[in-house]
């Protein structure tokens, strides 16, 4: 139990490091809104959807309607369905673990897991469980000393919101140049660029998601998932 704790601490570094700070922009403009650490930390613990939780800062200033939420997050979270069908095969022997390493299936947590190689005597259940477990941890620490740091000080939040967009680019970056093959990163561009000039850059988000979900799946059949 101790050494999949250790490993799995150490593999989530990079995550600590940008969800601290991200979780920290989180909490300064959750704070910012009139919302205390109590919704920082119920936010953190129970929706923990990173650039949705951004988004819902929005949502909760103007009022939004539970239906207007509800499509806003199939939109924005729309991604997952590709997140999941890569993780198929690697999830689906965690037993009870399984529901967790769904929930917490962040866009950075995803990327370590794609990435990481489960190190010799370790339990790969409890090393990959430790390490969306403790990204999770970071993010709620991170978020409630946003919310602290937001009801001391006054601060200018003036682009925060694009924190989490940044630190995502960095993972896929890292991601990319420690890996040695590239087939899902590559399906995901040409399509993504593709949507891009055809429909827009305000239109391209969905017809890319169904786009790189087809892809994916045609891949799968044909036994390319670990590609």
């Amino acid at each position: 139990m101790k050494r999949n704790i250790t490993e799995a601490l150490k593999a989530s570094i990079p995550v600590m490091m940008g969800y601290i700070v991200l979780g920290i922009a989180f909490g300064v403009l959750l704070e910012s809104k009139g919302y205390n650490w109590i919704y920082a930390l119920l936010m953190s613990c129970f929706v923990y959807a990173g650039s949705m939780q951004f988004v819902t800062i929005n949502l909760l200033v103007t009022g939004s309607t539970l239906v207007n939420a509800a499509i806003m997050t199939l939109l924005i979270n729309a991604r997952h369905l590709v997140y999941g069908l890569s993780m198929i095969k690697r999830f689906e022997n965690l037993g009870k673990l399984k529901p967790y390493m769904i929930f917490s299936l962040t866009d950075e947590t995803y990327s370590l897991l794609v990435g990481v190689k489960t190190p010799k005597d370790c339990d790969e259940k409890l090393f990959l469980f430790f390490i969306s477990f403790f990204d999770q941890c970071y993010w709620v620490i991170g978020s409630l000393l946003g919310s602290l740091i937001g009801s001391l000080l006054t601060i200018n939040t003036t682009g925060l919101d694009f924190a989490m967009t940044a630190l995502f680019v960095v993972i896929v970056l890292d991601q990319f140049l420690t890996s040695q093959k590239h087939c899902y990163t590559y399906l995901g561009f040409v399509i993504s660029i593709l949507c891009l000039i055809v429909f827009g850059s305000d239109a391209f988000i969905i017809p890319s998601m169904i786009g790189i979900i087809i892809g994916l799946s045609l891949m799968y059949k044909g036994g390319k998932t670990h590609a």
